[in-house]
């Protein structure tokens, strides 16, 4: 794994022009990342709107994610899922926290991948189990083993993240690392 902040760049990636996005920046990347926290601090950087796809999910469900899971599984999820970020990156552009299982719902992804700026937010297993173990909210954490099932999880995604655009490391400094090299590989820093 890279070292804290370093970055590795697929495709192209469109920047802001003027303080504004050309382009929405989506974050993918396991729980526990800092899609959310990184993608706040970015956005403000930026002076762009900031929308945590979970937030918005909750918001046209009128239910907790842990609610949806429960009571109608996570295929149904993941369609609401797949139409709120449907929504909301055929808006203007944004930054985008994404879910995440979002990246690996292949229409979810080749949506992504044809409107966004992906960046694979990336993070070491013990420092997201440290990040996720915090909080009892975690609908696929809701196991025996749960840090074994974190670890499966990052094993079997980790090469459908990876085709992101751009590949940051977030590690345990502060989330200003990861944001500095996400501007960098977006060409404004």
């Amino acid at each position: 794994m890279s070292a804290q902040g370093s970055v590795s760049g697929g495709g192209e990636a469109d920047g802001p022009v003027s303080g504004r996005l050309t382009r929405t920046v989506a974050l993918v990347g396991l729980m526990g990342v800092g899609k959310s926290t990184v993608g706040r601090k970015l956005a403000e950087q930026l002076g762009a709107p900031f929308v945590d796809s979970d937030e918005e999910i909750e918001r046209a469900a009128g239910l907790s994610v842990e609610e949806i899971f429960d009571r109608l599984g996570e295929p149904e999820f993941r369609r609401g899922e797949r139409r709120v970020i449907e929504r909301l990156v055929n808006g203007p552009p944004i930054v985008l926290a994404t879910g995440g299982g979002a990246y690996m719902d292949p229409e979810t992804r080749a949506l992504l991948k044809e409107k966004a700026t992906t960046v694979w937010l990336r993070a070491d297993l013990e420092t997201i189990w440290k990040r996720v173990s915090r909080r009892d909210t975690r609908p696929l954490l809701k196991k025996d083993n749960p840090k074994q099932v974190l670890a499966e999880l990052n094993a079997a995604r980790a090469p459908v993240y990876a085709e992101a655009d751009i590949v940051v490391d977030s590690g345990d400094g502060p989330s200003t690392i990861a944001v500095k090299a996400i501007r960098e590989a977006l060409g404004v820093a």
